[in-house]
């Protein structure tokens, strides 16, 4: 049996197929049968490390700890200087010597890197500016709601290739859905990610499309996702993005390409008039707010898992 105990979440990349859909699979249960939650994390506590600010991470994570009878610590920029006043390899490992995870939302990567590097105790990446791991387990789970079998299915991420879009195909990639990318030229994913991603996905059925045309990267869509042009730490790039990405509005006109029963979806906060319309937004087809609410649900599973529950 696949055993998740102890392990950190830094990239979606380090997880087998079978190890994501237990992931997958425990969230669903954990859903479904909330009786089971209570003491999955009795006695532990979370340490929560923010560099950005956050509304549905700090929240979901902990209520998640408080639901599962365990404790959350959120700890600010200002409560610790992550790399600046104490070394990353420091707070790692003195948080490994009192807690039992420590969650990180991060400007760089490498933090995330180091401190599962110097930690005893599973580290969970929260956003960095490479992935957004827990989102797109989130997105995933939302999918497979709404999708039932989402093998060989397709979602099209319309705007940035940003850290969203490299968990989101990579995750895609892993499980067998197709996924293709459109987005203004300069703007398109790591290489290094694409390149894996596509690997993957050669692996496991998937087809995995950059392109800079949205309609044809959107026609046949199960889902259509997109996300704000401009992410925390990119504040300078803002007025050059929004000169560059009006065309890749996710408006009634664009989605009409899209299967008639594709979902639309959205990471949030959303800029409506950017990135999407009010109308798309609040509209029939739209799930953003299960995917908030998932948010909860896939990082308990990621949680109860590491911390050694057993999917029965």
């Amino acid at each position: 049996m696949t055993s998740m105990y102890n392990r950190s979440l830094t990239s979606i990349a380090d997880f087998t197929s079978d190890e994501l859909t237990l992931v997958l699979n425990a969230a669903a249960c954990l859903k479904r049968k909330p009786a089971q939650v209570s003491q999955l994390a009795c006695g532990k506590t979370l340490a929560m490390l923010f560099e950005k600010p956050s509304l549905r991470t700090r929240v979901t994570f902990e209520v998640a700890m408080t639901q599962m009878g365990g404790h959350a610590i959120y700890l600010q920029p200002a409560d610790i200087g992550l790399g600046t006043r104490e070394p990353v390899k420091d707070v790692a490992r003195n948080l490994s010597r009192w807690c039992q995870a420590i969650m990180a939302r991060t400007f760089k990567h490498t933090t995330i890197v180091e401190l599962a590097e110097y930690a005893s105790i599973p580290v969970i990446n929260a956003l960095s500016d490479r992935e957004h791991p827990c989102q797109a387990l989130a997105d995933f789970l939302t999918f497979m709601e709404y999708k039932s079998e989402v093998k060989g299915r397709k979602i099209t991420f319309v705007g940035d290739g940003n850290n969203v879009a490299h968990s989101l195909m990579l995750l895609a990639a892993k499980i067998g859905v197709h996924f293709s990318l459109a987005c203004p030229e300069g703007y398109t994913p790591a290489p290094d990610i694409l390149k894996i991603a596509q690997e993957f996905g050669a692996a496991n059925g998937a087809g995995i499309t950059v392109g800079h045309d949205p309609i044809a990267m959107v026609k046949d869509a199960d889902a259509v996702y997109t996300d704000v042009w401009t992410s925390m730490g990119q504040e300078a790039e803002n007025a050059e993005r929004l000169k560059v990405f009006p065309p890749f509005q996710l408006n009634a006109r664009l989605l009409s390409y899209a299967k008639s029963d594709a979902i639309v979806m959205h990471c949030l906060p959303a800029h409506r008039g950017q990135e999407i319309t009010e109308e798309v937004l609040e509209g029939a087809q739209s799930v953003v707010l299960d995917q908030a609410e998932n948010r909860l649900h896939a990082q308990k599973a990621v949680l109860a898992l590491a911390f050694g529950w057993t999917l029965a």
